[in-house]
């Protein structure tokens, strides 16, 4: 009887693919190409058409540092938005609405830049207006994904987010080889120019499936987020009972919920604090690496054929490194390091990515110092200094992005990410004021003069990883997934109390 009542059940359909996750992943790929494009030559074409055109020695550091300095404050304009473009899609505007705004505006930016390109003012400003573009939207493309799923085929949500993130790397791959090709050949008219028309192709890839999203309505303004909770306890700190934390306070007028939850993003942003030192220079590789690239012995032999590279193509090896690096520490480092017992924390994944981060620097400072003393060295270096860059990258940004996820409640992973990216920001923006006071002269440019800049974000890092050390161990850590908090456990907390 049972068999025949099973016989006669229902086959569970098959899960399918949400309609709309072509038009996200192509759009996804080709703003992708646009921003990592244009980032791949901006630097040398700022110092050879506005700060150094005539390649004058007395003006190299200078207009390296005012270059740099440009670039690494666009990054962090780009990485400050996505904390508030995710506010304004989530209360006013709705993903959809705010993603196809926003990029209309990027496409404006993008067409700035490729008509600007012989007046500094007009260029900047398209910068600016481009860095609007690229952060308004980038917390939101992601969470757009997640959208379009619903119990019915969940389980196909990982391969979905597995062909967009291949798609972020697909799209960046292509237009750091491409458009530093382009620039070299046709100018940057059509090196900034053809992101620019990717972007309008990801815009109109994007319209395109309007009909097929799934478009969540903006929930209005939320009260029970980080900002408003910490802003209630400081004003009311008088309030504050004996043995109580000082977020405890909001306990009262706010979900106590949410206010747990306001602690455990704050304890994250401890861990957070330190991979500062890897986003104050990671982007460095994109700005003040292209510029020692263009100096050195970029032919590659490879015994049957050479071919040379130009300086903006060499970050096309990060894509490749990390696409190795992934499954490579995933699957035989971490597994093999634990079983030695060794066992691979977060905390510590961290700490040793940092330490790479500041060998990569060792490399490209030896690097810097053979271009001081009138040498050529060879291309293969800086790919080395990639290598290990590349590595740290998947210690400390992958790991920080998990820890973020694995300790922090639902309710705040969201704002967790926002976080992250307002990290990437900070660091850049410590970078952008480095090569500000290098730009302006005085004590900065005579003593970071050379090879001197390397040194002196090595040691940077160092006092990180000294700080981190003596720090770590005393980090309070709770992982909400092994050790998820219920409202009922905080309800009981909060009637104790």
């Amino acid at each position: 009887m049972a068999e025949n009542l099973q016989a006669s059940a229902p086959a569970k359909p098959k899960s399918r693919f949400p309609r709309a996750v072509p038009y996200i992943i192509g759009n996804e790929a080709a703003e992708r190409f646009s921003f990592y494009g244009m980032r791949s030559v901006l630097t040398l074409f700022l110092v050879n058409q506005f700060f150094n055109p005539a390649d004058n020695p007395a003006l190299t550091d200078q207009a390296n540092a005012h270059a740099n300095k440009l670039h690494h404050l666009f990054v962090m304009v780009a990485y400050a938005l996505p904390f508030v473009g995710g506010m304004i899609a989530d209360w006013f505007t709705g993903k959809y609405k705010l993603i196809l705004y926003v990029s209309i505006i990027y496409c404006i930016g993008h067409l700035m830049l490729a008509t600007f390109d012989g007046g500094l003012t007009g260029f900047e400003l398209g910068l600016l207006v481009v860095a609007i573009g690229a952060g308004g939207i980038k917390s939101c493309v992601s969470a757009n994904v997640g959208d379009q799923f619903d119990a019915s085929n969940q389980d196909l949500l990982s391969k979905v987010y597995g062909w967009f993130y291949f798609s972020i790397n697909a799209g960046s791959m292509i237009s750091t080889v491409a458009i530093p090709w382009t620039y070299e050949h046709f100018g940057p008219k059509w090196a900034f120019g053809i992101p620019g028309l990717l972007m309008a192709l990801a815009t109109i890839i994007f319209f395109s499936g309007r009909k097929k999203y799934v478009k969540v309505p903006p929930q209005g303004v939320n009260r029970n987020n980080l900002v408003f909770i910490t802003w209630y306890a400081l004003t009311h700190l008088s309030q504050r009972k004996p043995g109580q934390s000082m977020l405890d306070v909001a306990k009262g007028p706010y979900d106590p919920e949410r206010v747990e939850g306001v602690k455990a993003v704050y304890r994250v942003m401890a861990v957070f604090f330190f991979a500062l030192a890897f986003w104050a220079v990671w982007d460095q590789c994109l700005s003040e690496w292209t510029l020692y690239a263009e100096k050195m012995d970029r032919v590659i032999n490879l015994g049957f054929t050479k071919f040379t590279i130009y300086p903006g193509q060499l970050s096309t090896f990060n894509t490749v490194f990390l696409l190795l690096f992934i499954p490579f520490f995933n699957y035989i480092v971490y597994p093999w390091l634990d079983k030695k017992g060794l066992k691979t924390t977060p905390l510590r994944r961290l700490g040793t990515g940092l330490v790479l981060t500041a060998l990569s620097f060792v490399v490209i400072g030896v690097i810097h110092t053979s271009l001081d003393h009138g040498g050529s060295p060879s291309i293969w270096w800086q790919v080395l200094a990639f290598m290990i860059l590349s590595a740290a990258e998947v210690l400390v940004s992958i790991t920080g992005l998990e820890y973020a996820y694995t300790h922090s409640p639902k309710s705040m992973k969201s704002t967790m990410t926002g976080i992250w990216f307002l990290v990437v920001s900070f660091g850049n923006l410590i970078t952008a004021m480095v090569n500000g006071a290098i730009e302006d002269g005085g004590w900065w440019a005579t003593n970071l003069k050379g090879a001197n800049y390397e040194w002196f974000f090595v040691a940077f890092i160092c006092v990180f990883i000294i700080a981190f050390l003596i720090i770590s161990p005393r980090l309070k850590e709770r992982n909400y997934i092994t050790d998820p908090v219920s409202i009922n456990q905080v309800a009981s907390e909060t009637e104790r109390l």
